[in-house]
């Protein structure tokens, strides 16, 4: 039960929960061991010849924290034959005094880079970037402090998100009484409150219900829904007192391979960033990042070069993400969720989604589902593609093996 509870606090999908208390179970040698999990519970059923005891465990834990996933994952693949309790709860009593690699400065600056880097991908220009930078370094530092005393997590994204959109208008703002107006673009906008996309809940949801986990899929897939409604609202609400305008920047005359390098680079700095987020230690930051920026300049080269659908080129970069996390964690032993989820998150279409409101709000509903149905197909390429690369790379994954009871 231990286990279980804290892989679930740590973020990982519902699956490799039921695979580490499995592995427990095992090397504890009890008889029988069944479970059932979800997002926020774990009802689990131990048995030793005839007798037999079931504990229930709530999840009230709802952060990411990459370093311990990687460690539980560690401990279950190293468990000994002869393992005893008071041996195991010593390992897990280790993992849970390990302290965060990033102070709460740090933590805020990497949010920052990330959405400045998400920016720079939509076409803003490096004052811009820097503007975003401190919007969501400051929302990152309302959001930590929030959480730090507790307050209700749907509240504490809407007062994030307000603050950093606020902060970033002000910072447009503040340049145009200096003379140096650039307007208020969506893009930039959006950009400064990425940080809050609760892309794990998300992404593991996604994966849950493949492997037939469908009330763990739901609810986690619920969660983040909800958190993300959190953010859009906060969002569209300051948005009501400024004009945006038009979603996309103006064009800019760059060659090719400049082009390119550009979106490597802001590709590389955003993974890299979100991956420190989620307290992933720098090489396996640097992994993802790597990841990331290969498969999204694929992605982007193919849609403005290569005339793509923003669908399919989604998909087969979700797909190449897939593939090369695997190759990484065959590599370095990382869990794939480690590296998966950093990389996918400077493809989420919130420019788009933010439009679709707009135009929601302004009746302007023929506009409004069409950028609903473009945003719906792109999140599914994204949750389809690591799916499909999950069923190509991960035999023991892909092939059904009932976890829910083992006996020794």
């Amino acid at each position: 039960m231990r286990m279980g509870r804290m892989m679930l606090a740590a973020g990982t999908a519902s699956y490799r929960v039921k695979q580490a208390m499995t592995a427990v179970a095992s090397a504890l040698g009890v008889d029988r061991h069944s479970h059932q999990v979800s997002f926020t519970e774990i009802v689990t059923t131990t048995h030793r010849g005839k007798i037999f005891r079931t504990e229930v465990g709530a999840n009230r834990a709802f952060g990411v924290n990459s370093d311990r996933i990687w460690a539980l994952d560690r401990l279950r693949q190293n468990l000994p034959d002869d393992l005893t309790a008071p041996q195991l709860h010593r390992e897990l009593d280790a993992i849970q005094d390990r302290p965060r690699f990033y102070s709460v400065a740090a933590t805020a600056s990497f949010a920052g880079a990330a959405c400045a880097a998400f920016a720079v991908l939509n076409g803003a220009d490096w004052i811009e970037a820097a503007i975003v930078f401190i919007a969501a370094f400051l929302g990152q530092l309302t959001r930590h402090t929030l959480h730090k005393h507790a307050f209700n997590l749907f509240g504490t994204v809407l007062v994030s998100a307000a603050v950093a959109s606020l902060v970033y208008l002000a910072g447009i703002a503040a340049l145009g009484l200096v003379g140096n107006s650039i307007g208020v673009y969506t893009a930039g906008y959006i950009s400064t409150v990425l940080f809050l996309l609760p892309g794990f809940p998300l992404v593991t949801g996604a994966l849950d219900m493949a492997k037939m986990d469908i009330a763990s899929g739901v609810e986690r897939i619920a969660f983040g829904t909800t958190l993300t409604i959190a953010a859009g609202i906060s969002v569209v609400a300051v948005s009501l007192i400024s004009d945006l305008d038009d979603y996309a920047h103006a064009a800019q005359s760059v060659p090719l391979p400049g082009q390119i390098a550009v979106w490597a680079v802001a590709s590389f700095v955003g993974v890299y960033g979100f991956a420190s987020i989620f307290n992933s230690p720098w090489h396996m930051a640097a992994s993802a990042a790597t990841v990331g920026m290969v498969a999204n300049t694929f992605r982007l080269t193919a849609i403005h070069e290569w005339e793509w659908s923003l669908q399919a080129a989604t998909l087969t970069a979700c797909v190449i993400v897939g593939v090369l996390a695997a190759a990484a964690v065959a590599w370095r032993g990382y869990p794939i969720i480690t590296l998966n989820v950093p990389a996918v998150l400077v493809m989420v279409p919130g420019v788009t989604a933010h439009q679709t409101v707009v135009d929601l709000n302004e009746g302007h509903y023929t506009d409004a589902v069409t950028g609903l149905l473009q945003v719906v197909m792109v999140v599914l390429a994204i949750m389809v593609g690591l799916v499909i690369a999950k069923l190509v790379t991960d035999r023991d994954w892909s092939h059904d093996r009932p976890s829910s009871t083992i006996k020794a």
